[in-house]
């Protein structure tokens, strides 16, 4: 998986100045390293294709360093019959890997927008967070990253992102509490002006009550 800096949407140019040429056979001879300092034997019958499988893994995990997210969201329409309400999708499952410890981060995301002028087909979304996802992330960063893609593209009069998500670097291991979750959100535009449209949301997506006004 050679990566360029061009790929890193998101990183910035200090994060993104390392040598990312790195051959198959050096990593997965890597993955032998960690698996000897484990305390195994990496030449067991078990373990024998183990790095093979780690680094066919990784390139499923982080396969989101190879693709531009603001990609999926250059076809729009305008054919809308002048709909300028909200647009949700909510419920976006997703599978991504701590930054600081590689352990997964399993949750969904909730997205939203009010449309200008232009819409983008509903799977795009999906596509946008699942490119995300898939890289070494903090949930904070990956929040903002969505929003900004979907504001810079779409120029909507607002845009929301929330992410709930369990950590397992804090469930797994270190203070061990499974079951928690984080939410975070990125409210821009009218869902962080307008208190009426950001409880609308939040409604939807389970967060509050609806409105009964």
């Amino acid at each position: 998986m050679n990566l360029k800096n061009e790929d890193l949407s998101g990183i910035s140019a200090d994060e993104g100045a390392a040598d990312y040429n790195v051959s198959r056979d050096e990593v997965e001879a890597a993955v032998r390293k960690l698996i000897q300092w484990a305390g195994d034997n990496p030449d067991r019958e078990g373990l024998l294709d183990t790095p093979k499988r780690v680094v066919k893994a990784f390139e499923e995990f982080f396969s989101g360093y190879a693709i531009d997210p603001t990609e999926y969201l250059e076809r729009t329409f305008e054919e809308t019959n002048g709909y300028d309400e909200m647009i949700v999708l909510r419920d976006i499952s997703f599978i991504s890997h701590c930054e600081h410890h590689i352990l997964p981060v399993v949750g969904k995301a909730h997205v939203a927008y009010l449309p200008e002028s232009r819409v983008v087909g509903i799977s795009k979304l999906a596509r946008v967070v699942e490119a995300f996802a898939k890289r070494l992330q903090i949930q904070e960063r990956m929040t903002a990253q969505i929003a900004n893609a979907i504001q810079d593209a779409l120029q909507p009069r607002g845009i929301a992102v929330v992410i709930e998500a369990e950590h397992q670097c804090m469930t797994s291991r270190g203070v061990m509490k499974p079951g928690v979750s984080m939410v975070t959100s990125r409210m821009l535009g009218a869902f962080r002006d307008d208190a009426k449209t950001r409880l609308e949301f939040e409604s939807i997506i389970g967060k509050r009550p609806a409105n009964r006004d």
